[in-house]
């Protein structure tokens, strides 16, 4: 029996539909390549603290790599510690003694939260990274060192926008050891 031309045009059309449709990894192999070399382009050795626009850094021809550790910041207006405000800078000021109770109560809180983790590191103190302003007062800065000390957290950096010994170039953020 002979079909006519639209049965034959139906069959077709149900035989093209009914197979299903094949996976194309080529395209999805480019994709992952070109990712990978993003990826590895694009992860240098560079490291930068975390940054506030309230907070000009001061500029230092700094040597050593900024750690990952616990950072103070301090700006024109409050006391950050991890994105958390502790403390603002008038009342900070108007403290009688050397210590900003509020930032040494979050600072032992930090560290009862991370024990030591061998001796020597009990003796060195835990390791703090205040983040400055430029226009920071010196008796500010020297209140919230001795806070920090008094807290256990004796190794003590000073984050700096770290220039060239030539000058040029933009400033990255690094840490002075203190």
């Amino acid at each position: 029996m002979k079909q006519s031309m639209h049965a034959r045009r139906m069959a077709r059309h149900h035989k093209r539909t009914k197979s299903q449709p094949k996976l194309n990894l080529v395209s999805l192999m480019d994709i992952f390549t070109i990712l990978v070399f993003f990826l590895l382009v694009n992860s240098s050795d560079v490291e930068v603290l975390q940054n506030n626009k309230s907070i000009k850094l001061p500029e230092s021809v700094a040597d050593k790599r900024p750690q990952d550790n616990l950072i103070v910041m301090v700006s024109n207006d409050e006391i950050i510690i991890n994105g958390r405000l502790i403390t603002d800078i008038k009342t900070a000021m108007a403290v009688e003694g050397e210590e900003i109770a509020p930032l040494k109560k979050e600072l032992e809180y930090l560290a009862s939260r991370k024990p030591y983790a061998s001796d020597e590191e009990q003796q060195k103190g835990r390791d703090v990274t205040i983040m400055g302003d430029a226009a920071l007062p010196y008796t500010l800065l020297k209140k919230i060192m001795t806070t920090c000390a008094q807290s256990e957290y004796r190794n003590i950096s000073l984050a700096v926008s770290q220039i060239p010994d030539d000058g040029s170039a933009t400033p990255a953020v690094s840490a002075q050891g203190g």
